[in-house]
This record gives structure tokens, C-alpha cells and sequence, in this order.
């Protein structure tokens, strides 16, 4: 069994051969690249992405990687390819083939088929001078020098370069479509990196009541509203405007403070200009102000009038945080 120290060094080896090879593959970014980039751009139909084995699993990560960044794509498993789901090609698709040798026997079967229906063929393949890269129309080369596996043998450098790859092209792609982090909101309406992109302050604050005193109120009714809305925190209005907020945290320091609790209104314990956000904004952006000011509220205004609390708990219900 080798040391903690022996296993830790081979992992460093590994990630410093794998981190080489990535630079190494992008010396080769080529015309090829470019124009596949404007084809895909044009293209009246989806990009079909296929391999064998463990290039298979990464076609299927890139597939998903091109979807979530607006570029339609499909997967298609080479060998079942062969067996019928050939028929997933549409006239106006294009084809990703990848594969480190290029002479799979999957693949020397599966390239005939494609060209014969002149569907626009690239190849992310580690050998150049392989079946495919010669019938490809488009060649992104991921050669790699070895393999990660001590043996050589196991994919691990070539399917990292693989995965760079495709990466690289979806990057592209987004750039070239200009596809924004709202456009990106739409693929992902689901989970907490949806919801950062879409859920606004409102969704949140709107179902929490708006717990309002007025500055001459006295405590006992100040904490009865607090209480009542479970927020932590009240506003504070005069003619229909926020002077200030009152927080748990006032409540403690005030009894801390003072002994007679009689004469004491809300406007002799709020804190004032308060931290306020707009309805509209997202509600990430709400978390970002709560953190940056240390604080676990912010009174919601719409169109500059006071229309309830967010609190930090409400973003950790909904994942945000």
C-alpha cells in the first residue's frame, strides 16, 4: 500500500500531465474550429453528437453542455446508431463524431452512413491519420501524447481533452449567439442556478405580509408586530414612507438599555435609513446586500413605496443560498 505522501504526489502527476495536454490542445485550435463554430451558428437543424464508450459518456456531456447554452443537440450512442437510431439524423443536422483512435469498428461502419446522407461531418479525434479524420469534413484535433493511466491504456487524458473540447465549442457558440444569462434562466428553471437567474425579490417578499408602526407607537404593540409576522423586523412609516426598521436585535439592545419601558416609542429604538431593495430586482441580489451590510432583512419597496420584508431565511428555503 503506498504512503499518504506517494498518493498524493501521483495525483499531483495526473493533474499536471491532464493540465499539459489541455495546452498542448490548444495549440491546435485551428481554421477548422472557426468554421465549424460559423456552421453550427447557421445551421437549420441540431447537432448530433455520437462516440463509443468512454467517448460516448462524454458526447453525452457535451450534448447536455450545448442544450443548456442554446445550441439544440442530440445524443446518439454509435453503436446503436448502426442498429437503427440512425434515423434520429434529420437533412439539416450536423454530426459530431468522437473518438480517440478514429478506427473503432463502430465508427468505420457508422461514417459511410453519415456521408452518404451529406450530412456535415466533424470529428473530435486523438489520431489524424485515423478512418475518420480522413472522412470527416471538419478535423478538431484532441491527440493527446499519453494517457493519464499508468499503463496507458484507460481513457483519462484523451477524455479530459475530449471534454475541453466541447467546452470550448459551446463557449463559442454562446458567445456567437450572444446568449445571456437570462436566456441561460430559460434552460434552467429548475435548482438553485435557476432560481438565481429568474426569482425576484417579490416572488419571496409578497407572501410575507407587510409588518409596519409608526414612530410614536409604543413597544408593547412594536413587538407585537414583530412577533406576529415572524420576520424579525418591522418598519417604520410616516406618510406613507420608510424612517426606519426595527429588528430583534433593537428589541434585546433596548432592554439591555433601559429599565423603564413605559415612555419609549418606536422611533427612540429603529434604526434609521434602513437597508432597501426594489421589488423587481432578484433576489440574489438581495442575498449580496445582506451580506455585504451583515444583516438578515431589507424592507422590499415597489415603485418607492414600502411592500413588505425579505428575510435571508426565505433565500435559504428557496436555495439560493
Amino acid at each position: 500500500m503506498k504512503s499518504n505522501l506517494e498518493i498524493k504526489k501521483e495525483a499531483i502527476e495526473v493533474l499536471e500531465l491532464e493540465s499539459r495536454a489541455l495546452l498542448e490542445i490548444a495549440t491546435k485550435i485551428d481554421d477548422n474550429f472557426v468554421e465549424v463554430i460559423h456552421l453550427i451558428t447557421k445551421l437549420a437543424g441540431r447537432v448530433i453528437v455520437t462516440g463509443i464508450g468512454k467517448s460516448a459518456i462524454i458526447a453525452q456531456k457535451i450534448v447536455a453542455t450545448l442544450n443548456s447554452t442554446g445550441t439544440p443537440s442530440i445524443f446518439m450512442h454509435a453503436a446503436d446508431a448502426i442498429h437503427g437510431d440512425l434515423g434520429i439524423i434529420q437533412k439539416n443536422d450536423l454530426v459530431i463524431a468522437i473518438s480517440k483512435s478514429g478506427n473503432t469498428p463502430e465508427i468505420k461502419v457508422l461514417v459511410p452512413f453519415l456521408k452518404q446522407a451529406n450530412n456535415p461531418l466533424v470529428a473530435i479525434v486523438g489520431n489524424k491519420s485515423s478512418f475518420l479524420a480522413e472522412k470527416a469534413d471538419y478535423i478538431l484535433d484532441t491527440t493527446v501524447e499519453k494517457e493519464a493511466c499508468p499503463n496507458n491504456l484507460a481513457p483519462t487524458t484523451s477524455t479530459t481533452a475530449q471534454l475541453a473540447m466541447g467546452d470550448a465549442l459551446a463557449v463559442c457558440l454562446q458567445t456567437a449567439r450572444q446568449f445571456t444569462d437570462r436566456d441561460f434562466a430559460k434552460y434552467h428553471p429548475g435548482g438553485a442556478l435557476g432560481k438565481q437567474l429568474y426569482l425576484k425579490v417579490s416572488d419571496l417578499s409578497d407572501n410575507n405580509g407587510t409588518p409596519s408602526v409608526r414612530s410614536t407607537e409604543n413597544i408593547r404593540q412594536t413587538i407585537i408586530t414583530i412577533t406576529k409576522h415572524r420576520l424579525g423586523a418591522t418598519a417604520v412609516i410616516e406618510n406613507d414612507q420608510i424612517i426606519g426598521i426595527i429588528t430583534d436585535g433593537d428589541i434585546r439592545r433596548m432592554l439591555e438599555n433601559h429599565e423603564d419601558l413605559t415612555a419609549l416609542t418606536a422611533s427612540a429604538i429603529m434604526s434609521v435609513s434602513p437597508k432597501v431593495i426594489d421589488a423587481e430586482e432578484l433576489a440574489v441580489n438581495a442575498l449580496q446586500t445582506m451580506r455585504e451590510n451583515n444583516i438578515s432583512q431589507l424592507l422590499v419597496t415597489k415603485n418607492n413605496v414600502y411592500s413588505g420584508i425579505i428575510h435571508i431565511q426565505d433565500l435559504l428555503k428557496e436555495g439560493i443560498i
